[in-house]
Parts: structure tokens; C-alpha cells; sequence
């Protein structure tokens, strides 16, 4: 549902865009909606260099105390996303691209992302958990078994070898009667 959602989004943006820059043009005039786009680009642009800045020197400054940058990594992104938002020219963008970057607005969109996030986070664990007890079959990593990114068999799997010298080889059973000639 949601890639569907992102294309008619894409698809709908810039004849949204089209149509908010004409009414513009129409109240104030061409040159001055041109003009008033420009402006907010080059005001977009220093205010995301600014907080770009900000965001790293934060992100850094995390980073050096041995802690978890959860907050900061989400102002980088929304920095960086902002920016791309505000570099597009268009109203529309800019109102959300300026959301994205503006010190005092980024944290109430990084909660909202927040929230969405661990929404679908919980709604994709309970779908898995429907699967799994449907007797769906999973690949390694998911449905209970942990996930290597290597490929690497699961801990319970692994088998262990012993400390010191170990050659491979078969190994033959002499009591075992079947494998005498």
C-alpha cells in the first residue's frame, strides 16, 4: 500500500506545484512569484548549510561520548532532506522542506517520523509473528531465527572446534563392525 501511496505522490507533486506557482503568479504577478521562488532557495540553502553544520558538529560531538546517535542521525537526515526539498522549486516543497530543517519544527517532524516508524515496525512484527504461526516458512534471519548479514550459520547450528592443532579428515569407528572389510 505504501510504494503505491509514494507514486501517486511523485505523480501528483508537481502538477500540485504547477498549480499553486499559477495562482501565486495570478495574486502577486510573474516576476515577483519568480523572484519570490528564488529567494527561497537561496534562503533554504544557507539555513540547511547552517543546520547541515549543526547537525554534524551534534552527530560528531555524539559519536566521540561512546553514545547511541539516534536523535542526531534523524536531524542529519531530515537536514539532508529538507534541503533536497528546498532545492526543488516549487512552494509546496519549500513549506515542507523548510519543516525539515528549521531548528524549531525539526523535532516535532522527527517525532512524528518517530511514531510512523515504530507503527509500521509493530504492524510488520505482528504480520510475521500471523506467518510463523500459519507454519509459513521464513529465511534464515527471520521468523525467530537470528540474523547474520554475513550469511553465517545461526549460533545453535555452529559447530565448535576445539582449541590446538585439528586435522580434517573422516573419521572411522573402529568398534563399530560395519566398517570393517
Amino acid at each position: 500500500m505504501l510504494p503505491l501511496l509514494l507514486v501517486l505522490a511523485l505523480l501528483a507533486m508537481p502538477v500540485l506545484e504547477i498549480y499553486v506557482i499559477i495562482q501565486v503568479g495570478g495574486v502577486i504577478g510573474a516576476w515577483p512569484t519568480i523572484g519570490l521562488l528564488v529567494a527561497e532557495s537561496v534562503l533554504g540553502g544557507w539555513i540547511v548549510r547552517r543546520e547541515g553544520r549543526r547537525a554534524w558538529r551534534a552527530l560528531e560531538e555524539t559519536l566521540r561520548r561512546g553514545v547511541m546517535p539516534d536523535r542526531e542521525l534523524g536531524d542529519a537526515a531530515l537536514v539532508m532532506a529538507g534541503g533536497v526539498l528546498l532545492l526543488t522549486p516549487g512552494f509546496v516543497t519549500d513549506v515542507i522542506g523548510f519543516a525539515f530543517v528549521l531548528p524549531f519544527t525539526r523535532p516535532l517532524v522527527r517525532r512524528a517520523v518517530s511514531r510512523f516508524a515504530a507503527r509500521r515496525m509493530r504492524a510488520a512484527e505482528a504480520r510475521a509473528r500471523e506467518r510463523a504461526a500459519a507454519g509459513a516458512v521464513f529465511p534464515p534471519g527471520f521468523g525467530g531465527a537470528p540474523f547474520d548479514p554475513f550469511g553465517r550459520a545461526p549460533e545453535r547450528d555452529r559447530v565448535e572446534t576445539p582449541p590446538g592443532p585439528v586435522v580434517r579428515g573422516e573419521v572411522i569407528d573402529e568398534d563399530d563392525p560395519s566398517s570393517r572389510s
